[in-house]
């Protein structure tokens, strides 16, 4: 009798061949990965060649907003290409038309034209080059706790270790440190003061580099990947009034926390505050076609009436990545996505994390808004001391790595970075689904409890 092959590792056996003799990941050593062979997803799952499903709690990298395949943004993307699969940006286009009209519409203040690029470092380029040109300073002030991409600029401007081996760089760059009340730099004891302090403390940045050479400041809305750090009281709108004062540009960067992350269009709008520049990406079209931006505000659009805008990309605003875009805004009208986000994360998710700093005695803090959220692991409530050391690899990353892996072995795929564990499933995310990953974790919480003294 001929045996059957198993078709499902043959395909298997297959990809992994391919990956590991000629893809190169990023930010990896590639000797040291192993790399799981997804065969599918729908909605806020995906499973492998084995059968193994995964709740996304991370949205892969935080962009899959409305989840893996989601029927309109397939539609939107399967009838533009029967229609114009792609057109060079000099040409006016209906979707590019379209979605930029649509996301002037959703931005504050009088930000109403919008550069598009294919992702969030470009945008962050571009972002800065637009400061730049509308200054005539070039220098760039951004957090020490950020990521702003990995292009050359965009790589000066991020604040955490992944900057370290690409350095040095030619962009004009200066950190500073923004608002950790759990870690305050500042040592302060309400986050009323943290506000405060972090922004005396920028206001001297700024005096000491020299307010007339600097041209921009770029600030992630609520910080993402090294922290999802939600902004104290009146910090934005602080900064809002120390680059009117000193004439710089203020540069939002929403890639991560922008379309619904935190139940809103964009995150400024929670804060009251109107930037100069929104960078956008990820959430826009949720990541099926790479596509990013910057809207910008009237007084900076106009300076490119007459005078060339020194930039553009063979693949701005490409119709199959803005079609999706198109969708992306219908969608999240009828089905009421933004009221969502804010519901589970009010209701379910902050409960819940909250609980958890009572009953575990590796959780040292719990933060976030809408389903953007962040678990702090400690071995020590009091003294703070994190689960595992500031950038650790190797062995001093185990204790982490062996939190990840209960995760996994209970169905959920976490997004994880030094010692925390980041909550952004996708926005699509039903209520049943949310509590069965959150009660994954906790679960998994005790392999962490394991460490903690």
């Amino acid at each position: 009798m001929t045996a059957i092959p198993d078709v499902a590792n043959d395909v298997e056996t297959a990809i992994l061949h391919n990956d590991r003799a000629h893809v190169l990941h990023s930010w990896s050593a590639q000797a040291k990965i192993d790399p799981l062979p997804v065969a599918g997803g729908q909605g806020s799952t995906f499973w492998d060649y084995q059968g193994n499903s995964y709740l996304d709690f991370g949205s892969q990298l935080v962009n899959l907003n409305l989840g893996h395949q989601h029927p309109d943004l397939v539609a939107a993307i399967q009838e533009q290409a029967g229609k114009l699969a792609t057109i060079q940006p000099a040409f006016a286009n209906d979707v590019r038309g379209e979605l930029a009209a649509l996301i002037a519409a959703k931005a504050p203040g009088n930000l109403n034209k919008v550069f598009f690029t294919n992702g969030g470092a470009e945008a962050n380029e571009n972002a800065v080059r637009m400061a730049r040109q509308f200054t005539g300073k070039s220098k760039i002030l951004a957090q020490y706790r950020s990521y702003h991409g990995a292009t050359s600029t965009a790589m000066q401007l991020t604040g955490d270790p992944r900057r370290w081996a690409n350095e040095p760089g030619a962009a004009s760059v200066a950190h500073f440190f923004g608002p950790y009340a759990y870690r305050s730099p500042f040592h302060s004891s309400t986050p009323e003061e943290e506000s405060a302090r972090a922004l005396e403390h920028l206001e001297s940045v700024i005096v000491l580099e020299g307010a007339s050479t600097i041209g921009g400041i770029i600030i992630e809305t609520v910080v993402g990947t090294n922290g999802i750090l939600v902004p104290p009281p009146g910090y934005l709108p602080g900064v809002r009034a120390l680059c009117d004062k000193y004439g710089i540009v203020y540069i939002a960067d929403e890639v991560m926390a922008g379309f619904g992350r935190i139940g809103e269009w964009f995150a400024v709008d929670a804060f009251d505050v109107v930037p100069d520049l929104i960078s956008f990406a990820k959430g826009v079209n949720s990541g099926y076609v790479p596509l990013g931006g910057v809207v910008m505000s009237d007084e900076i659009a106009a300076i490119f009436d007459e005078k060339a805008y020194p930039g553009g990309l063979t693949y701005s605003g490409h119709p199959l990545a803005c079609a999706p875009g198109v969708a992306t805004f219908k969608v999240f009208e009828r089905d009421g996505i933004l009221a969502h986000v804010r519901d589970l994360g009010s209701r379910v998710v902050a409960p819940i994390l909250e609980s958890w700093l009572e009953k575990h005695p590796s959780v040292g803090e719990v933060r976030g808004q809408g389903l953007f959220w962040a678990v702090e692991l400690v071995t020590n409530k009091e003294s703070r001391e994190p689960l595992v050391p500031f950038n650790a690899a190797g062995d001093a990353a185990r204790p982490m790595a062996e939190v990840v892996a209960a995760c996994k072995a209970r169905g959920v795929w976490p997004m994880t970075n030094n010692n925390r564990i980041h909550i952004c499933p996708p926005l699509v995310i039903t209520e049943e689904e949310l509590r069965t990953g959150l009660a994954a974790i906790e679960e998994a919480l005790s392999v962490a409890d394991g460490f903690a003294h």
